[in-house]
């Protein structure tokens, strides 16, 4: 493990040899399928938080705006728990209950969305789902981080990320089949339902297995006096990557829902399945794509894959704007895999590069969350805003704008993390 002295400086400075961790065996058998098993099943929950919303509420008369409305409002919640989380998580020495409150809370929101279709309800079940998500992310990363070794995270990473996206996919299916046999509600009681795998794959996890140390990217030894957020603030790789997450969410976050509207307005009787297949086809790609990401980014760096997953977000908003058939739309969702392959490994990754040895990765990872925060709860309003004033092809154009702009950023502000030596 290295420590980098500076934060602030370029991170490819030669970085400083840290004291090796007491806890270095290698994890059992038993929490790393633990951990598989928890990826997968966290990611059949949170699929029902996704388009699915948008054809639900379509359904029940909702127009676009009031939909971004509730969407943005839960996201600006959200937005401001990111770093408290990170936090929390950093100091908590129960990573396993953290993320098993969390699970509890999204399966209840879903509970809620199912019972009470009302404006009161489906806001108070999004704020609940935002505020669990951003502590379950920071909990994931944390439990993976003090299982491996550090020249093990990337592809501890890519590993997460295949399962959560095989979890996506079979969860998309069953909710698609759901919503086609039974009705939209059924969506929100399987998404509920599918908690109870989840903890038991959780509590297999051996929490004595659990590095503390490495689990909050920490020094072995070394001090932590300093605040939570001490050395963060003048990261300056980490804070060029939020900003192109700031632009990158801005962009993909309205998306999907724009298209789950237009597929609901077109073909409402199909719409359900329709969205399944629009996540479905790039969970594909992703579980394909993930473990081969991780191992890349060893060899190629961090910088190049960054800007491949970027690159392909404004071309499918272009593409988008271009086809009008439902059945073409869930084609074009195969781009969707190769950005969401690419940053599903790399944000955890190139945090842990540049926070490595200050104790503070769960905060920063907060923090590049918050960035990512700050374009979903604006998006979905403005995309709806843009959709329903001037129409869906002006909408995905201008969120290809946006995409571009992040892809400008990173050309020219974004360096390599991967450290010089291993």
């Amino acid at each position: 493990m290295h420590v980098y002295e500076n934060l602030g400086s370029d991170v490819r400075h030669p970085p400083v040899p840290a004291p090796v961790s007491a806890s270095v065996h290698a994890p059992s058998r038993r929490s790393l399928r633990g951990l598989d098993g928890f990826n997968f099943f966290i990611a059949n929950i949170q699929t029902g938080f996704g388009p699915f919303i948008a054809v639900y509420l379509t359904a029940q008369a909702w127009t676009q705006v009031d939909i971004g409305f509730v969407l943005t409002l839960s996201g600006i919640v959200a937005l401001a728990a990111q770093v408290p989380a990170g936090i929390l998580v950093d100091t908590a020495k129960h990573k396993r209950t953290l993320a098993a409150i969390s699970a509890a809370a999204i399966a209840l929101s879903a509970l809620m969305l199912a019972a009470w279709p009302i404006l009161p309800f489906v806001l108070g079940a999004e704020i609940l789902h935002g505020l669990a998500s951003c502590l379950m992310g920071p909990a994931i990363a944390a439990i993976s981080l003090g299982l491996v070794a550090s020249h093990e995270i990337g592809e501890r990473l890519g590993r997460n990320a295949r399962y959560a996206s095989a979890g996506n996919g079979i969860a998309a299916i069953l909710m698609g089949a759901c919503g086609r046999l039974f009705s939209n509600r059924a969506v929100f009681v399987l998404t509920a339902l599918l908690a109870i795998p989840a903890l038991i794959a959780l509590f297999r996890i051996r929490s004595q297995e659990i590095d503390p140390v490495r689990a909050r990217g920490g020094q072995p030894g070394g001090s932590e006096r300093h605040s939570p957020l001490h050395g963060i603030a003048d990261n300056r790789p980490l804070l060029v990557f939020g900003a192109g997450l700031i632009l990158f969410s801005l962009a993909n976050t309205p998306m999907l829902p724009l298209v789950g509207g237009i597929m609901t307005m077109r073909s409402s009787h199909w719409a359900t399945v329709l969205i399944a297949a629009c996540i479905v086809v790039p969970q594909i790609f992703v579980a394909i794509l993930s473990p081969w990401v991780g191992r890349r980014s060893e060899t190629w760096g961090r910088r190049p894959l960054l800007i491949l997953g970027f690159a392909v977000l404004p071309i499918r908003g272009v593409l988008f704007a271009l086809f009008a058939s439902p059945y073409l739309l869930v084609v074009v969702q195969i781009l969707d895999g190769i950005s969401a392959a690419v940053l599903g490994v790399m944000l955890p990754l190139v945090v842990a590069d540049v926070t490595r040895g200050t104790g503070r990765y769960n905060a920063a990872l907060g923090t590049v969350g918050t960035a990512a925060a700050v374009g979903a709860s604006v998006s979905t309003t403005l995309a709806g805003y843009v959709n329903d004033r001037l129409g869906s092809t002006v909408a995905f154009l201008s969120l290809a704008g946006v995409a571009l702009l992040g892809v400008g950023l990173l050309l020219l502000f974004m360096p390599e993390t991967r450290p010089a030596e291993r």
